[in-house]
């Protein structure tokens, strides 16, 4: 089970987007990264091609999940991700609350 899921929360903690938060879009488990909408954005020159015209693209560079803290929706701080094998299903908990961590759709 991976830390992070789609339309987490999250506080980036390292680079150019330092201390801000964003909701996670897309999850990469296999290459530990994470997309965070408007955050880590470039510009893309995309040149014309035929009747369309050339145009100017930002887009959303993937995150490493080293540089990111979920942030929690019991307690509101960025915290460490633990799990709670003793039930069932595994459940994500709150490193600093110990409560469970839901899924917000």
């Amino acid at each position: 089970m991976f830390k992070f899921k789609t339309n987490d929360t999250v506080k980036i903690t390292a680079g150019k987007d330092k201390n801000q938060t964003g909701k996670i879009i897309k999850v990469y488990p296999e290459l530990d990264k994470v997309v965070v909408e408007g955050k880590n954005t470039y510009k893309k020159h995309i040149k014309k091609q035929g009747e369309q015209a050339g145009s100017i693209a930002t887009l959303s560079r993937p995150l490493s999940v080293a540089s990111i803290a979920l942030v929690c929706p019991n307690c509101q701080k960025a915290t460490r991700v633990h799990f709670d094998n003793s039930k069932e299903p595994k459940v994500r908990v709150c490193a600093k609350c110990h409560q469970p961590i839901t899924i917000t759709k």
